[in-house]
């Protein structure tokens, strides 16, 4: 049986005037997109914008909430309740949604951003505040999290749809934990291609030590604002595509 893998790309990030990411050049690669909803990026006309642009492609659309967090991206901590986390999530995914159903298009996943992310990695309460926010939705849609962290597992446990993650253009430290980048630097496309392939294959990757580590996911995460993004995405697809992955949405995975 091939193996099936889905090609998903944060996007969505632009804010009033200033223009963030390829979101339009990402989308002609992927198969999922993962959508700022405002709070640490992204204003109401770019969701708009972005969710239109989807069906047009073709594209599943998904939530990327943030911490209400403007000015640093999303990417400071913060001190939050699980029920602040909660309500942050619903608020943010809700107003997705409804651009979502405006098209005519069903929400696929939700993927916390940034340190809304890092943060359910190492605290129990707040994971399960996010988690039980998503089986609040209706439908309840697919959940995203790094393989063998809390939240990953915790899903599992409650009975969701959970999708492991992996990083392209991300590095991991010896934990399976990614490092948070506030600016993309310049990457090898043709490494980054030889890491994805070794992670989708063999389910392992090179972490920040040196050693071997083992992932394991069904989707491939990009960044539209990474400059080489585009080319990134296209040369990853071709090679999976080569090697006979299976690429599809989430939404067409068995859970």
């Amino acid at each position: 049986m091939a193996i099936e893998i889905d090609l998903n790309c944060d996007m969505g990030e632009s804010f009033g005037i200033y223009r963030i990411g390829n979101d339009e050049e990402m989308m002609a690669y992927v198969n999922s997109i993962s959508v700022g909803c405002g709070f640490h990026a992204g204003d109401p006309h770019v969701m708009g914008e972005t969710v239109t642009l989807a069906k047009k492609y073709g594209v599943a659309v998904g939530a990327h909430p943030g911490y209400p967090d403007l000015i640093g991206f999303g990417r400071r901590k913060m001190e939050i309740t699980p029920a602040e986390a909660r309500d942050y999530l619903l608020y943010q995914v809700g107003a997705l949604k409804a651009f979502c159903e405006a098209v005519g298009l069903e929400l696929q996943h939700v993927k916390p951003h940034g340190e809304f992310y890092q943060m359910l990695w190492t605290n129990e309460s707040l994971a399960r505040g996010v988690l039980e926010a998503v089986r609040e939705i209706e439908p309840e849609p697919i959940f995203l999290a790094l393989y063998n962290t809390i939240p990953y597992e915790m899903a599992q446990s409650m009975g969701m749809r959970v999708a492991g993650e992996l990083y392209a253009d991300l590095d991991y430290y010896p934990d399976g934990t990614t490092f948070i980048k506030k600016v993309h630097g310049e990457i090898d496309t043709k490494a980054t291609v030889e890491k994805v392939v070794k992670m989708v294959v063999e389910g392992k990757v090179v972490a920040s030590d040196g050693k071997e580590i083992e992932v394991k996911g069904n989707t491939i995460c990009f960044h539209g604002d990474n400059p080489q993004g585009p080319q990134i995405v296209k040369a990853v697809r071709e090679e999976l595509e080569k090697i006979g992955t299976k690429i599809a949405p989430l939404g067409d995975h068995t859970y």
